[in-house]
C-alpha cells in the first residue's frame, strides 16, 4: 500500500530550475569527494544480469526482481539488478585492485515491490561502492572509521548547498553518532524498529546503527539482510554481533528519519557458511558468487550503497522523492502531493 506523508505548510524552497541545478551540483560534488575519502575508481555498471548466477542482491530474499528473456541466448533470463553489492566485489576480484583501494558507480534499478510513498520509488538510483580490506580490518572499528569519512563528505557537500542557495540553511552535525541495534533496542524497549530509528536520530541529528540482520535479545532482528554480503553475525571483542550498519539523518521537512545509506563488511567464507545455515539458504553454496567466494577467489571487503535522490532530496529540503526523480506514482498520490505542494516529476 502506497502511503503519503504531507507536511502541513510544506512549500519548496526551490524551484524546478534550481532544483535540477542543485541535483547535478549536489551529485557532481559527492561522488568525488566519496572517491577521494576512500580512494575509489569509478567504473561502468550492469543494467541487468543473468539469473541464476547468485549475483543479483536478493535484498531481504522475498523481493521479486524484474526479469525478461534473452533472444540470442535461447531465452535465458535476465534480470533488472535490485543493487550491486555482489557484482562489485566480483569486479575487485577481476580488476585485481589492490587493498586500501576501491571502486564506485552509478547503479540504477527497478524495485517493482517496493511500497510507494515518501522515500520509495519504483526507481533507485545510488553510488554503489566496494573496497579491498585486509582481514586485521575486520572489526568494528575500521568500520566506524570507514563511515566518519563517507559522513564528513556528506558534511561538506551540505555546505556546498548553503553556498548555493543560502535560504536552505546546514543542519547536520559535525559528527556522527554510533548505536548497536541492541543497545537501540534497551534504550526504547517498547518502540517498534522504526519508531526507535525515529527517536535516536531526532536525538543526535545523524546516526550510524550498528547490527542489521542479526538477532536481538527479543528474538527479531532490527531489520533484514540477506546473508551473502554484509556479515551480521560476527561477534566483536565487546560481545555485540555484526558488522554491518545504516547510516540515518534526522529530516526536518517530514520530521522523521531518513536512511541515506546501507553498508558493511562482507562476508568472509565463514561468515557466508554460518548465515546461510542461518537463513535455511546453504542450497546457494552452488551459485557462481558463492562458489566463488568459498573458493577464496574474492577478496575481503566493506562496501554499500549511498542513495543519491534521497540524498538530494535531503539537502534540498524536498517532501517527496518525486521532487528529485522521474517515476511513476498512483494517481491519487499524484494529486494529493499536489495539493500539499508537492509537484511529482
Amino acid at each position: 500500500m502506497s502511503y503519503l506523508i504531507k507536511p502541513a505548510g510544506y512549500r519548496a524552497l526551490l524551484n524546478l530550475s534550481q532544483t535540477e541545478m542543485g541535483i547535478k551540483k549536489i551529485k557532481d560534488f559527492f561522488q568525488q569527494n566519496l572517491s577521494s575519502e576512500l580512494r575509489l575508481r569509478r567504473v561502468t555498471a550492469p543494467l541487468f544480469v543473468l539469473k541464476g548466477m547468485g549475483i543479483n542482491d536478493d535484498l531481504n530474499g522475498t523481493e521479486r526482481a524484474v526479469t525478461f528473456p534473452i533472444k540470442d541466448l535461447d531465452d535465458s533470463k535476465a534480470e533488472i539488478v535490485h543493487s550491486l553489492a555482489k557484482w562489485k566485489r566480483l569486479t575487485l576480484a577481476d580488476y585485481q585492485i589492490e587493498k586500501g583501494y576501491g571502486i564506485y558507480t552509478d547503479m540504477n534499478a527497478i524495485r517493482s515491490d517496493e511500497e510507494l510513498g515518501n522515500l520509495h520509488s519504483l526507481y533507485v538510483d545510488q553510488w554503489d561502492w566496494e573496497r579491498v580490506m585486509g582481514a586485521e580490518e575486520r572489526n568494528v572499528d575500521f568500520l566506524k572509521e570507514i563511515v566518519r569519512r563517507i559522513y564528513a563528505a556528506m558534511v561538506r557537500t551540505e555546505y556546498l548547498v548553503y553556498e548555493m542557495f543560502p535560504e536552505i540553511r546546514p543542519t547536520l552535525p559535525q559528527h556522527i553518532h554510533f548505536i548497536h541495534s541492541e543497545e537501540l533496542l534497551l534504550k526504547y524497549p517498547t518502540f517498534t524498529p522504526k519508531e526507535r530509528e525515529d527517536a535516536i536520530t531526532k536525538e543526535y541529528g545523524a546516526v550510524f546503527i550498528i547490527g542489521i540482520g542479526c538477532q536481538l535479545s527479543n528474538g527479531k532482528k532490527h531489520d533484514g539482510r540477506a546473508p551473502d554480503y554484509d556479515d551480521w553475525s560476527t561477534v566483536a571483542e565487546n560481545g555485540q554481533v555484526g558488522l554491518n550498519g545504516d547510516l540515518l539523518v534526522w529530516d526536518e521537512v517530514l520530521n522523521r528519519s531518513m536512511e541515506l545509506s546501507s553498508m558493511g563488511i562482507r562476508v568472509d567464507r565463514e561468515a557466508l557458511l554460518r548465515q546461510l545455515a542461518i537463513c535455511d539458504a546453504e542450497e546457494k553454496k552452488e551459485l557462481y558468487f558463492h562458489k566463488r567466494l568459498l573458493n577464496g577467489e574474492l577478496p575481503l571487503s566493506i562496501g554499500g550503497g549511498i542513495g543519491q535522490s534521497r540524498l538530494c532530496m535531503f539537502y534540498l529540503r524536498k517532501a517527496h522523492i518525486g521532487e528529485i526523480q522521474a517515476s511513476i506514482w498512483p494517481e491519487d498520490m499524484r494529486r494529493e502531493a499536489r495539493a500539499a505542494g508537492m509537484y511529482l516529476i
